[in-house]
């Protein structure tokens, strides 16, 4: 978390303290602990990371899928807010109102898991088990990786803050790591969120060891430790607990939580989703302003291309619009961070690079026959991983996917046309380079 956010923070405890009201000084937000003194007791080391998880709420459920999405070939521009237009064109200048609240909502998920890791283990209440105590710790390793791995995937390398930030001095002389610092770090943390989480149970919206190895091989994938992959993904694959379910719409039609997802983040009415605002028209209360364009709509309504995957959309002519989120009126959608078809797809990738195709095109065909499409006609290595992005692109149409795969495979430029590198990463926001003298801007910017 940077030093404007920190200045501001102080503020705000200041104005509090002014506050008249003893009710109001009393009073504790359950997600919003000060983490030095509230972290104490079993109750509030349950609250701190529920907290945690609230914060990666914040920016899977809007900012960060948007980046993953508008900025490719699936999805145009349909509103009248010139941050959406910016990344539309992927002219994206420092202080886009998307890129920054991502940026920022990224790190304020890293300082609340900093908390938990740092507090929770003087914690002394004996209510606190050291299984539940294990969890906790677990579940904030694996949510610090994921935060630092969508950094290094969207920013590059990026500063290492791996302590809560009480008082400013904390922050003083963190300088940005590369991009394989980064991804190192992501590593570490999820070998101990491994080691920590318990074995897979019911619940799919919590991290468990099936999340930490999924997020694993998705890491080992962007690295092109192509072995590491396939391996992490097996793990996952060989789970009983989760299997590509069928139709393909039913993953993303209540009840959630279905065996495709190895983890979902869950929204109610009292703390809910409105992603959907974006994606639906007018006529039905929304915005409007992502819009699935004309190629994707052609190959989702091919079937030999998308399938059964044309639930994805609805409308006609130039209404059509996309229902992966659809509860409009309860706005109870989950944000699907990790589906089990995901590492189908990392393994046939992983193994049509090792020149295993056999076992690659079993991979992918998987994923085909699910969505009722028949088996690839693809033979050769360069055919299988051409065929491997293209089923990625409609199979992850609307989640924050064809961005970043198209820049982990130094795609951007054929496909979209962004030959200049420079312009694969997101800029640091402005406040932040004005606030840090240790954060410096990726270059173009």
């Amino acid at each position: 978390m940077k030093t404007s956010y920190i200045r501001n923070a102080v503020f705000s405890a200041v104005v509090l303290l002014s506050v008249s009201c003893k009710k109001y000084l009393e009073e504790i937000p359950n997600n919003a602990l000060p983490t030095e003194s509230a972290i104490t007791d079993a109750s509030t080391a349950r609250a701190a990371i529920i907290g945690t998880y609230d914060r990666l709420q914040g920016y899977y459920s809007s900012s960060y899928p948007t980046l993953g999405t508008i900025t490719t070939d699936n999805v145009v521009f349909n509103g009248t807010l010139s941050e959406y237009l910016q990344l539309d064109q992927n002219a994206i200048p420092t202080d886009n109102v998307i890129t920054v609240a991502a940026y920022q909502g990224i790190y304020r998920t890293i300082n609340s898991a900093n908390s938990v890791i740092a507090y929770v283990p003087l914690v002394k209440d004996p209510l606190l088990t050291t299984a539940e105590r294990n969890r906790i710790l677990g579940e904030a390793y694996f949510i610090r990786a994921l935060s630092y791995f969508d950094l290094a995937r969207g920013w590059g390398g990026v500063q290492l803050q791996l302590k809560p930030t009480t008082d400013l001095s904390v922050l003083k002389g963190i300088k940005r790591s590369t991009l394989d610092q980064t991804y190192d770090q992501v590593l570490a943390d999820l070998i101990q969120a491994e080691q920590l989480l318990p074995e897979d149970a019911t619940t799919r919206n919590r991290a468990q060891k099936s999340a930490a190895r999924a997020l694993r091989a998705r890491l080992h994938l962007y690295r092109k430790q192509w072995a590491d992959a396939e391996t992490y993904a097996t793990q996952v694959i060989n789970n009983t607990k989760y299997t590509l379910v069928k139709p393909y719409k039913s993953f993303f039609t209540a009840p959630f939580q279905t065996a495709e997802s190895v983890l979902e983040l869950a929204y109610s009415v009292n703390d809910r989703n409105s992603y959907w605002n974006l994606w639906y028209p007018s006529s039905a209360g929304g915005q409007f302003t992502l819009k699935p364009s004309d190629a994707l709509v052609a190959k989702l309504n091919n079937p030999a291309i998308g399938g059964s995957r044309n639930s994805l959309i609805a409308g006609s002519g130039n209404a059509v619009y996309g229902v992966l989120y659809n509860t409009t009126a309860t706005s109870t959608d989950p944000s699907y961070l990790i589906r089990i078809a995901e590492l189908y797809l990392i393994r046939a990738e992983a193994r049509a690079q090792q020149d295993k195709l056999l076992d690659a095109a079993s991979d992918l065909n998987a994923v085909r026959a699910r969505a009722d499409v028949g088996v690839t006609t693809a033979t050769t290595q360069s055919g299988l991983i051409q065929a491997i992005e293209d089923e990625n692109a409609i199979e992850f149409a609307f989640e924050a996917h064809r961005w970043f795969d198209l820049v982990r495979t130094e795609r951007a430029g054929a496909v979209l046309g962004i030959n200049n590198k420079n312009f694969w990463l997101f800029p640091i926001p402005y406040s932040d380079i004005q606030s840090d003298p240790d954060v410096t801007q990726n270059p173009g910017y």
